[in-house]
């Protein structure tokens, strides 16, 4: 069988390329930093807040509704989705159509 070829090679078409390592390394770097600095904060001043929120979720009667708008909204879709699957009833609503709907 075959050895697969490297999805992304260098100019000899042998190797991974350099800049391919290269953005992945600052790409891990990068979420690194980001969760470090999260746990940082959740270690802090944050955490009181979280387990607040946390327990305002899971005491909740009925079900939950995320929202947003945008790029937001595509987070808070899957948000809705990923705490309905987990089994806490949650929707999302689209912020500009709750709007609508309150001024109607």
């Amino acid at each position: 069988m075959a050895k697969p070829k490297p999805l992304m090679t260098n100019s000899s078409g042998t190797e991974p390329a350099n800049a391919a390592v290269a953005s992945a390394l600052r790409t891990l770097e990068a979420d690194g930093s980001g969760i470090a600095a999260l746990a940082a904060a959740l270690q802090s001043d944050l955490g009181s807040a979280f387990a607040a929120a946390a327990d305002v979720i899971r005491n909740a009667k009925g079900r939950l509704i995320v929202t947003g708008l945008g790029k937001s909204g595509h987070v808070a879709r899957k948000i809705a989705a990923t705490l309905a699957s987990t089994g806490t009833p949650a929707f999302f609503v689209h912020a500009a159509e709750a709007a609508m709907a309150t001024s109607a």
